[in-house]
């Protein structure tokens, strides 16, 4: 079981870091959520059935847990200022934001709620509407009218 649980990680740990990328403003706070969500995978390894793919169920044990310890953060803790620096979480340069996209563009997807920045990374990572449903528990059709708003938005915010 172990070795199992391990592969899998090691295959899918672009998506624990993408996560921890999109739902964090410091380093110190994504390898927190890192931890968090390894250890919350390892919790639910046994319960893994096979039913949905090994990478849909990561990112939504992945998302339920960042959305989970952000609400709490709010809570107790001031608010601290950006800093897209997360140079002590090992990664690959696919999965670094500040590399894909401009400072403006993250900027603009750190001012959107929540449920909204999940959704932005699966489809930036190229989720089909059906799997985007199946991780967030929408409907296929909620899936793209969403994304549209959230496409407006971004444009809107970012308009020169």
């Amino acid at each position: 079981m172990k070795e199992e649980f391990l592969k899998a990680i090691k295959e899918h740990q672009g998506i624990i870091l993408k996560v921890c990328r999109m739902y964090c403003s410091d380093s110190r706070d994504a390898e927190d959520l890192y931890q968090d969500i390894l250890f919350s995978l390892w919790k639910a390894w046994p319960n893994f059935k096979g039913e949905a793919r090994i990478s849909t169920w990561m990112y939504k044990v992945g998302l339920n847990m960042a959305i989970t310890r952000l609400r709490k953060s709010k809570r107790n803790v001031p608010r601290e200022s950006l800093n897209f620096s997360h140079d002590a979480i090992p990664a690959k340069e696919s999965y670094r934001l500040d590399i894909q996209f401009d400072y403006e563009l993250q900027v603009a997807i750190a001012t959107l709620g929540q449920f909204d920045k999940a959704l932005l990374m699966l489809y930036l990572d190229e989720k089909s509407y059906r799997e985007i449903a199946e991780i967030l528990g929408i409907s296929e059709s909620n899936v793209g009218v969403r994304i549209n708003r959230i496409k407006k938005q971004l444009k809107e915010r970012i308009k020169p």
